[in-house]
């Protein structure tokens, strides 16, 4: 090819641009005696050459031009170059932009969305301090009135201006027919009541249960022995035990034996006993209470009452219960053997039964807490059986419609110191809806009850005549 191109030459002018223009060849040897060819040809356009550095700087431009565009594609991730290449970067160069005008506004969305939940968690802490001062000042009321001076306890018109008003409150009634009718006594049966340890009105702060306030639960049992039991405080403890030492037993079981004792309450909520007693003999469903620094039981499947000495940990004192029926003869309506129920109130100690002579109806008996002997029995006209439960206070038994429903009510009341029964209707709540024992403690003023493994607690008001 290279010949081909030294003959066209050699042969003569080479056309070139415009017409006229030849190229101009020479062959010489050079510096180094080298042959050489060499054709000069003239340029059609421009009259004069630039000058070398005219290149050398064109050049040192495109270099820096490339180095540009080299850091512009490191950067941006691009590449190419024209039209596409131009594109791009302007894409590369708005995005940014538009990215952080996007994340203020998305910012600012979110600090108004935070200063809302702010505002509307300040409101309901307010509301929720609102709250609990309210409530601390109704217990504080209620702990410091327990018996309201006066006779009658707050009325209609404070309680409806309370902000905490008790659930249950007995709104029309005003107590009026929660009051009996004053009976006048003669001396000789005021010194027969001291004698058997019932106060008298102005000695004392008793009155009639006026209204029964919703359950507080304390603990609650873990097993099925734990279905129903009973739960107790001694309201008069001898050393070394204290108003705050609390016994349970679970009574589901034919050999129930075992006394849990806790230092306190909030030992029974936790499920840890400081002790277990084991006792002497069974004991019979959930009517056993604790006073004086003993635990008053029925032994199983017997008539019998029996005092278990909660120091020397032995039996002190066991008598008969002369014709009172046992073992599902005559037991409250839910049954569980519950015909002999042991209570205690202000007065002293109570036991609650019935026998084939009072045909069913609850009898009552005032029992000497040492010997266990009867004092004094009253026969009355509450079928046993048509009640779930009972209690005594301030010498008046009083008994519970329902074991089941969640509406129950305390729907009999029995006064001792007139022998005589009146209806009522106080609202009294089954939560759980199988109640098995309910004891009165007069030390605190309130029902401790079992209900369904859970052992609640109710607050109380009396009323006076």
């Amino acid at each position: 090819m290279l010949g081909a191109w030294l003959t066209l030459l050699l042969g003569g002018g080479l056309a070139l641009g415009a017409p006229g223009d030849t190229a101009l060849f020479q062959r010489a040897n050079d510096a180094g005696g080298r042959c050489t060819y060499t054709f000069t040809v003239a340029s059609p356009g421009e009259a004069s050459c630039p000058e070398a550095g005219g290149v050398s700087q064109l050049r040192a431009e495109l270099a820096g031009l490339a180095a540009r565009l080299s850091r512009l594609e490191g950067l941006g991730g691009f590449g190419g170059s024209g039209p596409r290449g131009a594109e791009v970067g302007g894409a590369w160069t708005r995005g940014p932009q538009r990215a952080a005008a996007g994340g203020c506004e998305e910012l600012l969305r979110d600090k108004e969305r935070l200063e809302e939940d702010k505002r509307r968690l300040e409101r309901e802490k307010e509301e929720l301090s609102r709250r609990l001062e309210s409530s601390t000042q109704e217990i504080a009321r209620l702990r410091a009135a327990r018996c309201p001076p006066g006779g009658g306890g707050p009325g209609r018109d404070s309680l409806r201006a309370s902000s905490k008003a008790p659930r249950w409150q007995p709104e029309p009634l005003g107590y009026q027919e929660l009051k009996s009718e004053r009976t006048e006594l003669p001396a000789s049966r005021l010194l027969e009541e001291t004698a058997l340890g019932r106060p008298r009105a102005e000695d004392s702060d008793c009155g009639e249960l006026a209204w029964v306030g919703e359950p507080v639960v304390l603990g609650r049992a873990d097993s099925i022995a734990g279905k129903y039991g009973v739960w107790m405080k001694d309201p008069e403890p001898v050393a070394p035990f204290t108003r705050e030492t609390t016994w349970r037993v679970d009574t589901v079981g034919t050999e129930v034996r075992q006394l849990f004792q806790y230092e306190a309450a909030e030992q029974l909520a936790r499920g840890y006993p400081a002790k277990v007693h084991v006792l002497p003999r069974p004991l019979e469903s959930t009517g056993a209470v604790v006073y004086r620094g003993g635990l008053f039981f029925q032994p199983r499947r017997s008539r019998a009452l029996a005092r278990y000495d909660l120091r020397a940990e032995a039996i002190s004192a066991e008598r008969e219960l002369p014709g009172a029926g046992y073992h599902g003869q005559y037991p409250y309506s839910w049954g569980g053997y519950t015909d002999i129920d042991l209570a205690v109130d202000e007065t002293g100690l109570w036991v609650v039964y019935s026998t084939d002579k009072a045909k069913g109806a609850i009898v009552l008996s005032k029992l000497d807490p040492e010997t266990l002997e009867i004092r004094r029995t009253w026969e009355t006209n509450i079928r046993k059986q048509s009640v779930a439960n009972s209690f005594v206070i301030c010498g008046t038994l009083y008994t519970v419609s329902s074991y089941s429903s969640p509406n129950a009510t305390v729907n009999f009341a029995y006064d001792t110191a007139t022998s005589t029964s009146r209806t009522l209707s106080i609202p009294f709540e089954n939560r759980f809806q199988y109640l098995s024992m309910v004891d009165y403690n007069p030390a605190e003023r309130q029902l401790f009850a079992w209900d369904s493994y859970n052992m609640v607690a109710y607050p109380i008001r009396l009323s006076h005549a």
